[in-house]
């Protein structure tokens, strides 16, 4: 909760317990910006949400809150009863103003608040298969993980970035045969090429390298022996390729774990005796399954298969089970669209083993829809196959690709415009949040210095205003994108507080010799703004640029 809005509710709060003798939560009382800025800074419904409970006319307890209320303790000019018992707030200028202050004095730290009270939090995401590109749709859930866990971060969550890595399925044999056969062609001979196998040019570039650098060292060895070493290399390659094209997108991981430890370390075999010592398994036509609708699935689900092989769901509880085990009070898995089902079996999953199916949260990311010119793309010029994250990149820069990727909710649908994407105009997002950084660190640049005060009281202006009350949102902004992961929140503030801005620099001159003081504290206003923009983008990992 922001600064200002916590002071004004605490004085309603304190008004109610000395009208009513009453308690009230804080978060029980509602403020918001109203549309109209006619109707003052901020209003609340607090009256006529508390009709059923003090049973009486919303306008009349209106009338008797706002009697007792401090008006100077809560930072307020006027209060006034609109409609049925809306109550209206003009707040004093000093008391908006103090936000300023505390943005010049915190700096990139701006933003920041304590309200995940240390909350252990894994998020994983992407965890693209080690068998090929990162392509288009893998990098909206790259975006929006990465940007779910830098904000849980700035929320003050402890936060764990996580990459599961797909190493111990029979993906991963298909690419060790793939490469093999690619490896074998390239030395002449006619060697076919798996049913399964995977046929993206990248193998052929891989197995040259490892022609280039071993010769023909794996024709003289067992096919056993050739695929094992093809497996392992090619997982390492593809992987190493992966995490190329994840840094230049911005988006880090602390751990990249990988699914083959869990069998090395016997992890899945262990998951498998703690489910049948809680009697949580069965046999039934030779295979081996899970109660899972013993907690809300829609059937049961089947662990080992009637040949003895695990299903991948098997191995998927062993890892969801080590990451609790970590110690992580929470987790959240980043997934594509075609894993809706996996959500209530994997919850399902979690509470066979003892744990709380809310500690679990599974978020579903929408497909991408890629637009040039009106027309859907979707494949790549270069390659005929999907588009990769790094194409994309190439044609519009990793800010753009970024903020549109995050700007819509992740379970929503998501046209993506490239030709908008690139058009410096206001039309364009990126470009109008960005300009509007750019154009107030020009009006900085040849300032000597901010004075940072208090309170800023020749700020009155209703641009002013309008901005400041924008830059106070932001803690609040931050706090509720990350308890909700929904990054989206932050791209919608972005261009709310440039819109202000731009208003603002339109109607209010900044620069004005003629009256020192007033330019002082507008120079202030601009760079706690400029502050607050560059903080907000750096959420979503964007960058803001100086100059444009």
């Amino acid at each position: 909760m922001n600064a200002i809005e916590n002071k004004l509710k605490q004085g309603i709060q304190n008004a109610v317990k000395k009208a009513w003798d009453v308690d009230v939560e804080l978060d029980q009382i509602v403020i918001e910006i109203p549309k109209d800025k006619s109707h003052g800074d901020y209003a609340t419904n607090l009256a006529m949400r508390l009709t059923k409970q003090l049973r009486s006319n919303p306008k009349m307890i209106a009338e008797n809150l706002i009697a007792n209320l401090d008006l100077e303790e809560a930072g307020i000019e006027t209060a006034t009863i609109a409609g049925p018992g809306f109550i209206n707030f003009k707040m004093q200028t000093g008391s908006l103003t103090t936000v300023i202050h505390t943005v010049l004095t915190q700096n990139e730290n701006f933003g920041q608040t304590n309200a995940g009270n240390g909350l252990k939090v894994n998020v994983e995401y992407v965890s693209v298969n080690p068998t090929g590109d990162v392509h288009v749709a893998h990098g909206r859930g790259a975006a929006i993980g990465d940007a779910i866990s830098r904000l849980m971060k700035k929320a003050g969550y402890d936060v764990t970035r996580e990459y599961y890595v797909n190493d111990g399925g029979n993906q991963i044999y298909n690419l060790g045969l793939s490469l093999y056969a690619r490896y074998q062609q390239l030395f002449g001979l006619e060697v076919e090429m798996p049913e399964d196998g995977y046929y993206a040019h990248d193998i052929i570039d891989i197995a040259t390298d490892i022609k280039n650098e071993f010769g023909d060292k794996y024709l003289h060895v067992s096919a056993e022996e050739a695929v094992d070493f093809f497996k392992t290399e090619g997982c390492k390659r593809e992987l190493e390729k992966i995490k190329r094209d994840l840094d230049l997108f911005r988006v880090e991981f602390d751990v990249f774990f990988s699914e083959k430890s869990l069998y090395e370390q016997n992890k899945v075999t262990e998951i498998l005796d703690v489910l049948k010592a809680k009697d949580m398994v069965y046999e039934h036509e030779d295979a081996l399954w899970l109660k899972t609708s013993l907690y809300g699935d829609d059937k049961d689900r089947v662990l080992v298969k009637a040949d003895g092989t695990y299903t991948y769901f098997t191995p998927d509880i062993a890892y969801h089970n080590n990451k609790f085990s970590r110690g992580n009070d929470m987790l959240v898995d980043i997934l594509g669209a075609d894993h809706h089902g996996y959500i209530n079996r994997m919850k399902a999953a979690m509470q066979t083993l003892g744990y709380n199916k809310d500690a679990l949260n599974i978020d579903i990311i929408q497909m991408v829809r890629l637009i040039k010119n009106g027309e859907e793309v979707k494949m790549s010029k270069r390659t005929g196959n999907a588009i990769a994250l790094r194409e994309l990149i190439e044609e519009i820069g990793v800010d753009a690709a970024r903020y549109n990727f995050v700007s819509r909710a992740a379970d929503t649908h998501l046209d993506f415009d490239l030709g908008l994407a690139v058009a410096q105009t206001n039309e364009n997002p990126v470009y109008y949040a960005q300009y509007a950084h750019a154009r107030m660190c020009s009006i900085l640049r040849n300032v000597d210095s901010i004075e940072v005060k208090e309170q800023y009281p020749l700020l009155s202006h209703a641009k002013e205003a309008a901005l400041i009350k924008q830059i106070n949102e932001f803690p609040s902004v931050v706090a509720d994108a990350a308890l909700n992961r929904a990054p989206h929140k932050v791209c919608n503030y972005v261009q709310k507080i440039a819109q202000a801005f731009h208003s603002f620099y339109a109607d209010c001159k900044v620069l004005d010799d003629s009256n020192l003081p007033l330019q002082s504290e507008r120079l202030a206003l601009v760079k706690a703004t400029q502050i607050t923009l560059k903080n907000a983008l750096e959420v979503i990992g964007v960058t803001a640029p100086e100059k444009m």
